[in-house]
């Protein structure tokens, strides 16, 4: 049975980042300096994973914070996952239709609720505009007060889910709110930030000295040993991958509930959209089809910058005939220098 020849290969990057900016905003203090003072202080609270999702199948780390002094950014690993000025953690779930059915965010520790904002609408920056955000970057977010000048503030919140107001104590685990996307962001996630005295502190490298990473940290910090482990320092990571039935796009991925392939669809097509990748790593997509046959293939060139989140996809138009009933394999393969460092196999059953 024939089909035509391969004729879908493409690819799509975002290179915006999506999270909290700086500038004023009243849920936060004045004046908060943009990197981790060297001075001692205080052991701070033992840090709980703050979202109620799954790493690696719920969510991914998309940024953590900058600890470039200048105008560059590298994260705590010395690595590229974060941007410049970003001074928080991000944790992105896969799309809004996940953030509509509603993603709690958790008391990272303990403590006392000492700020928060609701009221934000949940839209992305890119329909209002950064400008319009009038100092509310961070849109509806919480601030909890942990003792000794300690903070955490969860920022990105939806609006009319805050579940906490000022002055309630709160326990570790505990739900304040679901992640939206109200603020400076452009997909559904929640910005978390700790500090101490005003100063921003990265939990995966509490003692940092302003301005340095480690290429070779391992990144324990202030969270408890399962949080570390939930959110070990990755190469990349894939957020979604599916097939469909016709060409996507990074919007429709982002809006969830892409229609899968049917025997007789109009055409065959495998997608994935990863995150956190790096300058000059390569990427092939492949279908494989029930007979162990490739139906199609598609390599990216190198990468010219590291990418927040890039898109590939490739297919196939069907021939006169539906296809061929069973199980359709894809495999997504990210090699940097060389070495294979993200692989994802996922499938689609056609016909039966």
């Amino acid at each position: 049975m024939k089909h035509a020849p391969l004729i879908l290969a493409g690819a799509m990057a975002a290179c915006s980042p999506g999270g909290d900016a700086a500038g004023a905003d009243p849920v936060r203090p004045p004046a908060a300096p943009s990197a981790q003072a060297p001075e001692a202080r205080p052991a701070g609270p033992q840090l709980a994973f703050p979202v109620a999702c799954t790493i690696g199948r719920t969510c991914e780390v998309q940024n953590y914070v900058d600890h470039d002094a200048g105008p560059g950014a590298k994260d705590f690993r010395c690595g590229s996952n974060t941007y410049d000025g970003h001074g928080g953690v991000d944790i992105r779930i896969l799309d809004m239709g996940a953030q509509r059915a509603g993603v709690a965010v958790l008391a990272a520790a303990p403590g006392r609720v000492a700020r928060l904002r609701d009221g934000v609408a949940d839209v992305s920056v890119k329909s209002p505009g950064a400008a319009a955000l009038n100092g509310q970057e961070c849109g509806n977010g919480v601030v909890i007060d942990h003792g000794e000048g300690w903070e955490t503030q969860y920022c990105h919140l939806a609006k009319g889910s805050l579940k906490v107001a000022v002055g309630d104590q709160v326990a570790a685990g505990q739900p304040l709110a679901s992640i939206g996307l109200s603020g400076n962001t452009e997909y559904p996630h929640v910005h978390v930030t700790v500090r101490h005295n005003g100063t921003m502190i990265d939990p995966f490298s509490p003692g940092s000295a302003a301005g340095a990473c480690d290429a070779g940290a391992g990144g324990r910090g202030m969270w408890t040993a399962a949080a570390a482990q939930a959110m070990s320092y990755k190469p990349g990571a894939v957020l979604n991958a599916g097939f469909a039935d016709a060409p996507v796009s990074m919007e429709a991925i982002e809006a969830g509930g892409i229609k899968p392939p049917s025997s007789t669809s109009p055409m065959l097509i495998a997608y994935v959209r990863a995150i956190n990748l790096h300058g000059g790593d390569v990427q092939e997509l492949t279908i494989i089809g029930p007979d162990g046959r490739q139906v199609a293939t598609g390599a990216q060139p190198p990468l010219d910058r590291a990418k927040a989140q890039y898109m590939a996809f490739v297919g196939k138009r069907a021939g006169a005939a539906p296809w061929p009933a069973g199980e359709y394999q894809a495999n997504y393969v990210v090699r940097r220098n060389g070495e294979t460092v993200l692989r994802q196999r996922f499938s689609t059953r056609l016909g039966d």
